[in-house]
């Protein structure tokens, strides 16, 4: 059972946020709750280290900015976001900003502890991301020019029917496409995607 670090949860939705909270201490966390991130900036002084679980979209300080403000204050705790589907975008540009993960409400139970054990085990060493990089770009040498240019589309947050438009093919085209990529980039979702190009500074 996990015990420490806290894993601190940012909504500023109730019902959300204790949602949230109830599924993590179910799974043995330490939790503490705030209901913005404005809340949560003005406690850091007083927090321990550990794992951030925010929503996107908040009134004040948005998901985003809060982990540009992090990263501005170096403060390198690893920063989780949930998203609505219609922003996968907008998760996809805080990965960029710094977030290790994004996951989309509703969130199960096995899939929050999943991304803070994945969270974990990415705090490695700089051997370990070196490695990492390597092995990226290693795989994108394997992609052909129609499943890079599909990559392409999916890294900025483009649903399959935008990415087909702008490739001229059909959207079945494009879903195959898609599935080759998470294949040959041995991706297990969206999110772990866009963490690869990150690690291979894309």
């Amino acid at each position: 059972m996990p015990n420490d670090p806290t894993v601190y949860v940012i909504d500023d939705d109730d019902a959300a946020r204790d949602a949230l909270a109830f599924l993590l201490k179910t799974s043995g966390y330490s939790v503490q709750t705030f209901d913005s991130a404005v809340s949560f900036v003005e406690s850091l002084d007083g927090l321990q280290r550990g794992y951030i679980i925010t929503d996107v979209r908040m009134p004040g300080l948005s998901g985003v900015d809060l982990v540009r403000r992090l990263a501005a204050q170096k403060i390198d705790w690893p920063v989780i976001v949930i998203t609505g589907h219609a922003d996968v975008t907008i998760a996809i540009e805080a990965l960029k900003a710094g977030a290790v993960d994004f996951i989309e409400k509703p969130c199960a139970e096995e899939t929050l502890v999943a991304a803070i054990s994945s969270a974990a085990a990415r705090e490695g060493s700089d051997e370990s991301r070196r490695d990492a990089h390597s092995g990226v770009q290693t795989r994108l040498t394997e992609l052909s020019a129609a499943e890079r240019q599909v990559l392409n589309g999916l890294s900025v947050g483009k649903s399959n029917a935008a990415i087909a438009a702008e490739l001229c093919i059909n959207a079945r085209a494009v879903e195959v496409l898609r599935a080759n990529v998470m294949t040959k980039m041995q991706a297990r979702s969206l999110s772990h995607l866009v963490r690869m190009l990150s690690v291979a500074g894309l």
